[in-house]
Formats: structure tokens, sequence, C-alpha cells
């Protein structure tokens, strides 16, 4: 293997944006782990069959504590330039007084909970000049919110960046990138069909400004346009 490969680890890289971030980077020239959620084949593994060995694919359920340590145990000899997490749920666009509470709780731990655990548990793997990154929403801006709508999902985004800007704020010190990444709105499963951009016009982009915030210390809140997002 070329030791001068960078490689990337993406948390849920089974289809839409993730996958196509995980092939996004192997153009790139990058090496990648990308996970999945159990045992079922998937789209990623038939990226990996035509990698060269370049794409590797791990299982992981991100809301299992134990999940992720494993996770971690089982590369603890890789050295990470990028650990992006990519994953989050909707459940429609409810009002919420009628949100039901185990709803609730749901999309709170698999949007803001889970993917700070990645983070917290998988940084060491990161190496100090390395970048972490999770997907984010504009949903989750408050200042960007003057329509309301989508109440649950932006209550879990707007928690998810404040945890993240606790995280940044307990290691000041880190020279390690930090980012927020709003992809547009793309047409997915939880975008919808209506959304503005493919995953094909958005993954290029976040990719692009991901490289461009290299070696910038601090927690950066950047659409797939490498422009400033407002909290």
């Amino acid at each position: 293997m070329n030791d001068t490969r960078r490689t990337a680890l993406i948390v849920g890289a089974s289809r839409t944006i993730g996958l196509g971030l995980a092939a996004e980077y192997l153009r790139r020239g990058w090496d990648v782990i990308g996970t999945v959620r159990g045992s079922r084949r998937t789209a990623l593994h038939d990226l990996a069959d035509a990698s060269a060995g370049r794409l590797t694919v791990e299982s992981l359920e991100m809301t299992e504590p134990d999940q992720i340590s494993a996770l971690r145990d089982r590369l603890e000899r890789r050295t990470l330039d990028l650990l992006f997490v990519n994953a989050a749920i909707t459940r429609g666009d409810i009002p919420i007084g009628e949100v039901p509470t185990e709803m609730f709780t749901e999309v709170m731990i698999t949007n803001a909970l889970s993917p700070m655990r990645v983070v917290e548990t998988l940084h060491p793997l990161v190496a100090p000049t390395g970048t972490i990154g999770i997907m984010s929403s504009d949903q989750g801006s408050v200042s960007l919110n003057t329509r309301g709508g989508q109440d649950l999902y932006r209550a879990s985004k707007s928690a998810l960046n404040q945890l993240m800007r606790c995280y940044a704020a307990r290691r000041a010190d880190d020279t390690r990138t930090l980012l927020l990444m709003d992809p547009g709105w793309v047409r997915t499963g939880l975008g919808g069909a209506d959304a503005e951009l493919s995953v094909e016009e958005s993954v290029p982009g976040v990719a692009e400004t991901i490289e461009g915030q290299q070696r910038k210390p601090g927690l950066h809140f950047l659409d797939h346009q490498g422009q400033v997002v407002p909290w």
C-alpha cells in the first residue's frame, strides 16, 4: 500500500451522500473506510469490490456505543486524515407539540448524540493535522429559521451544532480542523424529490470545501460551496 495516501473514514456510507463521498475520495486518490449498518450487502460493497483494495467496509450501528468502541479497536493501527460522520434521520414535518416522546428521543439520539459519541471515541485516530467533520444542515441554523417547519429535524441539527461547539471549546488548543457541513438541499430520501441538488452536484463541493479547510484549526460551519453558514 502507498503510505503517502491519505485515509478517510466515512461513517454512514452505504447510500446517497455518504456513498458519493466514498466514491469522491477514491477518485481523489485517498484510501477510504466506509461504515454500513448491519451485515447486508450495499452499494458500498460493490464500490469496494472495484476499488483494488483501497476501500474497506466496516459495520457500525452508531447508536450503539459498544459498536463505536469496537470500531475504534479494529482501527487502532490506522491513522485517519479525515473522520467524517454522515448519518441522520427525519420523521416528517410534524409540529413539535405533536411529536411523540419516542420519536423525539430517536431523532435526537441519531442526529445529535450518536455523531458526537463517534467523534469523542474515534478522535484519537485522527492525525494532529487531520480533519473531523459532521454533516449538519442549514436547517440547524437558528438565525436562518424564518419559516419554521421540520421542527424536530431542525432541533436535532441545532443540538448537534451546539454539542460540536462544546467539543471544540474543550479542545481550544487542538490542531485538528473541525467542520460542520451543510451539503445543500439534496435529492435524497431525507431531502425529498423536489430538492435543488443531485448527490453528484453536492458531493464534489462538500469534498472540495473539506480540502480547502485542511490545516485550519478550530470549528467552521460551512456549506458545499465553502460559504459560512450562520449559527
